[in-house]
């Protein structure tokens, strides 16, 4: 990064909001790229395109390689122990236009996702302007405390080309947003995309592009949805096709980021990528039988013995408070009722 171009991207880390991030699942930070940097990211992203595979496999690297997003992961998660495991894309035109969530337990809300806070977040670039054109981010506002795909306030994110945006993996969002001129109007739902006349909307780009990547704390969390992933049929292909290097390795560690090598965790393994569609990952209590990890820790090692347990420790746990829920129930609805005379 040029000298002043660093100036500008502190500037908007030491605004960085940590406690409005938790409350509202999403921060926006302003013109980290600059002009020339957004046209570079456009051109490489046309070129990865051929190649496809996740960004260390082609010339966006640098997206994760300049530190800009590990600084970002450090400061909202507190922490020093940054996780990368090869989910990142570039896409050109997508239009997934549906709410979802892209964490591990997305319908289970006594699924470990949903222990404790999540430190597993999603970074997006639009490169090119959403203030004044369609096609954009939607989000609902504090829906990462939340498992259901309706609660939160609609929100369409309207973002500069050279904006960085954040949020949690537990956030509810779409692509392909729709905006409507009058700035007065409410926000659109993706399924409205096409119930308003064109002169009402705002136009969209014929090139929409966008860079993903997702980074977050190397913790129970980081490790579950990277055990999660080696599922998925998508990302076990990617993996599969653009192993990563340990040059590019070398060059993620040197910014802070620890790298998980999943493309290497897959290469032989024949349960990887069963799932095209996403499942319910198992856990220890669940009623909800997934797919299995695809590779589960050894439980006679000392790590697969304290996995185990933590696992069963929290499977037992709420399976008491389920108990006791439904004992103190039944005491009430059994309790004398008083009666008026």
């Amino acid at each position: 990064m040029a000298e002043t171009q660093v100036g500008i991207f502190e500037s908007a880390l030491a605004d960085l909001d940590v406690e409005d991030f938790w409350v509202k699942g999403y921060a926006i930070l302003r013109d980290v790229y600059t002009p020339d940097e957004v046209e570079r990211m456009r051109a490489e992203a046309r070129e990865h395109r051929v190649n496809g595979g996740e960004l260390m496999a082609g010339p966006l690297k640098h997206v994760l390689t300049d530190g800009r997003m590990a600084k970002v992961v450090q400061k909202l998660l507190d922490t020093d122990k940054v996780i990368y495991g090869g989910d990142s894309s570039a896409t050109i035109n997508g239009k997934i236009r549906v709410w979802h969530k892209d964490n591990t337990d997305r319908e289970d809300p006594d699924a470990p996702d949903w222990d404790d806070r999540y430190s597993q977040l999603r970074f997006g670039i639009y490169l090119q302007d959403h203030t004044e054109h369609s096609g954009g981010l939607n989000l609902k506002v504090g829906s990462h405390e939340i498992c259901d795909l309706t609660s939160g306030e609609t929100i369409y994110v309207k973002n500069n080309p050279g904006d960085m945006i954040v949020w949690s993996m537990r956030m509810t969002h779409s692509g392909a947003g729709t905006l409507l001129k009058d700035p007065a109007a409410r926000f659109p739902e993706p399924h409205e995309w096409n119930a308003f006349p064109p002169e009402q909307v705002a136009p969209e780009h014929e090139e929409r592009i966008a860079v993903f990547a997702h980074l977050g704390a190397d913790d129970k969390h980081g490790r579950r949805y990277l055990d999660y992933l080696k599922t998925r049929t998508y990302m076990v292909q990617a993996w599969r096709r653009q192993p990563l290097t340990p040059e590019g390795i070398a060059e993620l560690e040197a910014v802070g980021i620890t790298v998980r090598d999943m493309p290497a965790e897959v290469r032989d393994d024949k349960r990887a990528g069963q799932n095209a569609q996403w499942q319910p990952y198992w856990y220890p209590g669940t009623t909800k039988m997934g797919a299995a990890p695809a590779t589960p820790t050894a439980p006679t090692s000392p790590a697969g013995q304290r996995v185990t347990a933590q696992r069963y420790g929290r499977a037992v746990k709420r399976r008491l408070k389920g108990v006791a829920r439904g004992a103190k129930q039944g005491w009430q609805a059994a309790a004398p009722k008083s009666s008026k005379r």
